[in-house]
């Protein structure tokens, strides 16, 4: 006689893979399409990164450099009730711009340096070494800017940093003895490598996009050994670049129809340059 137990789990074994196939017939197609698809990339891959220090180092040499020159900026030292000196602002300084210096306050915007500053150092063209920038201000001092400095954040630092410069002449990284800012001479015309090809920044100039301008006036290879792009773009509250201050300028050219923060110009330019040379 059978036992009774083998054939009862015989038949449980075989319904309970019935009921398996069952459900996994019974699963939603769209389900099912999505288990056997791949899982797909992003719409647009990166170019790839360079992993080695060393080959990063070398390449950075041979870069092809945008360089900027932000003009006219407002950086000027005062001695305040303290004895203290500070750099000379429409809000702390209002009533010495206007009773002792004669002049309106609201042309002492150094905060506008400030912001063009964060944002060309911060870029990813500068990171990639693929930058340098110049200051000059209202008084005619000239400014080197290494790419490897930390704008301040807050205007207070930036204030503090610009005294010292102004006042010492040099700003020296702590940890190390890379110069990160310097009082250079004048004439900025001698620090262009030959064969520059010099910008001025307008909103009367002629117009172009950011994809446009990168394609028209920057060469296609970061690698190539043609002169250096230099854009003169203003640091200051009113006006613009002229060609009177910068004879060498070939062309005045913009970046939007309508008036723009230097900071704001600065992200344009950049953004399409990058997008050309394809930095991510």
């Amino acid at each position: 006689m059978p036992d009774s137990s083998d054939d009862s789990s015989s038949v449980n074994s075989s319904s309970s893979s019935s009921s398996e196939e069952r459900r996994s017939s019974e699963q939603p197609a769209s389900k099912k399409a999505k288990l056997s698809q791949p899982t797909r990339g992003p719409l647009e891959l990166a170019p790839a990164v360079i992993s080695s220090d060393e080959q990063r180092k070398s390449s950075h040499a041979s870069n092809q450099k945008i360089i900027v020159l932000l003009d006219q900026a407002r950086l000027e030292t005062v001695k305040n009730r303290r004895n203290i000196f500070e750099l000379l602002n429409c809000d702390d300084h209002r009533e010495l711009c206007k009773k002792k210096l004669k002049r309106d306050p609201k042309e002492f915007r150094p905060d506008i340096c400030h912001q063009e500053l964060l944002a060309l150092i911060d870029s990813p063209l500068n990171k990639s070494g693929h930058l340098q920038v110049y200051i000059r201000t209202s008084n005619k001092v000239l400014i080197e800017v290494h790419p490897s400095i930390r704008i301040p954040r807050t205007y207070k630092r930036f204030s503090g940093l610009i005294v010292q410069l102004l006042h010492k002449m040099k700003i020296k990284a702590g940890t190390s003895s890379t110069t990160l800012m310097k009082v250079i001479k004048n004439p900025f015309s001698q620090h262009l490598p030959p064969g520059t090809r010099v910008y001025g920044m307008s909103c009367e100039g002629q117009m172009y996009s950011p994809f446009g301008l990168a394609n028209s006036l920057i060469p296609s290879d970061p690698s190539t050994q043609l002169p250096p792009v230099c854009f003169v773009i203003g640091a200051m509250a009113s006006g613009h670049v002229t060609v009177e201050d910068h004879p060498y300028i070939e062309k005045m050219i913009g970046v939007s129809e309508y008036p723009l923060s230097g900071a704001a110009a600065i992200s344009r330019i950049l953004g399409g340059i990058e997008h050309h040379w394809g930095i991510v």
